[in-house]
């Protein structure tokens, strides 16, 4: 009968949560597979099962997957916003820089999965609150940084909303590919990129011109066959065979 005496392994009991505890469960569980999957690919019941409650719970809280893919985002533009925009409070161009690119890359290696969401699919026609709009913001204060300084040089300010995307569009990209390609430490990542965009700037000229693709194309004559307007309309064309003793084969 000793077998009859033995005590029954007692279950785990589930601790209940509080209405917040499990919205921000459903938002940590959310951001992993929007991070794995995707929005097109994830599924409300995928969300649910991991966090062990039915759909219901989930629409809830969120009113569907949109709602859910919301709030996941705008957590994650908040805290990128807010890490990239104090570097601008730094008192040189150079540590505007340094402060910049290395808040960026911070982001990524301690919120991996929160950048993975920020630059998946997002839902059609979302366009505010996402990866974009974060850089669209932190182009707009790159830029006012850029106006004080060419001002101060003597530049054309009209175009220093195009360098500002240029800055924060390259800074993006090597956030993208640093995040599959963690062989260099995040603090040498930072300094390549302001090696090559400080020093870029250090040296700008006022009044860039391309080698190859500085000279306008020469006007077009009456035939619509460009004629060079540097060269004399008497003289031979490049086709044209002037060689009176040059030998033709019969």
């Amino acid at each position: 009968m000793g077998w009859m005496m033995r005590e029954r392994p007692v279950a785990a009991k589930r601790v209940r949560m509080t209405s917040r505890e499990r919205r921000e469960q459903l938002i940590g569980v959310a951001r992993s597979v929007f991070a794995a999957k995707g929005y097109q690919a994830t599924a409300i019941e995928e969300i649910a099962e991991r966090a062990e409650v039915s759909k219901p719970i989930v629409y809830q809280h969120f009113g569907g997957k949109e709602g859910l893919y919301a709030v996941v985002v705008d957590r994650e533009v908040q805290r990128l916003t807010g890490s990239i925009v104090s570097a601008f409070d730094a008192p040189t161009p150079r540590l505007i820089a340094e402060h910049g690119a290395d808040a960026f890359l911070r982001y990524i290696e301690e919120h991996e999965e929160g950048f993975r969401v920020l630059i998946r699919d997002a839902p059609v026609g979302m366009t505010s609150g996402s990866f974009a709009s974060v850089l669209s913001d932190v182009a707009v204060r790159a830029e006012r940084a850029l106006a004080e300084e060419f001002e101060r040089r003597g530049f054309d300010v009209s175009v220093a909303p195009m360098y500002g995307l240029m800055l924060v569009g390259a800074v993006a990209l090597v956030g993208e590919w640093w995040l599959e390609h963690r062989s260099l430490p995040r603090e040498q990542v930072a300094a390549h990129v302001v090696n090559l965009l400080y020093n870029g700037l250090h040296d700008l000229e006022p009044q860039p011109t391309t080698r190859s693709l500085g000279r306008r194309p020469p006007p077009a004559d009456a035939d619509g066959t460009g004629i060079d307007a540097t060269t004399p309309a008497d003289a031979p064309t490049a086709d044209t065979d002037t060689d009176t003793d040059q030998e033709h084969p019969g």
